[in-house]
């Protein structure tokens, strides 16, 4: 949270009596419901695996409207999707949604963006970048991009403030 905080106009605050709030719990697995479902809305971080920082602001991300980078419908510009190595059951994963990039450039460094190898079901790539000597999305934290995607989304005001 504090990793989101930093560069971003979102705050955290804990849960006194607010209608709508993050119930953060260790369930299985890393995830979180897409956007603002409204009241209670759990996101699960299980230990010892989501509990990196990357991780961490990958789900928070999701919680805050944010898909996948590799998702958005201009990524054929960008990436090539592998449909035939990814795990059957992951494959909704890598679909396009359509969404407002909110004119930010594609991001390949993204928290957002999956890795070259993942969901691989042989050990082959699933994704491949068309950009040469590109690393394909990242665990440590949000990106420059990401920040800016969350204060245009957001409206924050001027961003020398975060």
């Amino acid at each position: 949270m504090e990793n989101m905080e930093r560069g971003t106009c979102v705050r955290f605050v804990p849960w006194t009596h607010q209608r709508d709030y993050l119930d953060i719990q260790p369930k299985s697995g890393c995830w979180s419901y897409l956007g603002q479902r409204g009241g209670r809305q759990t996101l699960s971080l299980q230990s010892p695996d989501c509990m990196l920082s990357g991780v961490a602001s990958h789900e928070l991300m999701h919680a805050l409207g944010f898909v996948h980078e590799h998702s958005r419908t201009d990524r054929d510009k960008y990436i090539t999707v592998l449909w035939e190595n990814i795990w059957k059951d992951r494959v909704r994963n890598f679909e396009k949604f359509k969404t407002n990039s909110l004119d930010i450039p594609y991001d390949y460094d993204s928290v957002m963006h999956f890795g070259m190898y993942s969901y691989s079901e042989d050990g082959d790539p699933t994704i491949i970048p068309k950009r040469k000597n590109t690393q394909l999305g990242q665990r440590t934290g949000l990106s420059e991009l990401d920040k800016m995607k969350i204060n245009i989304l957001y409206k924050c005001e001027t961003l020398e403030n975060y």
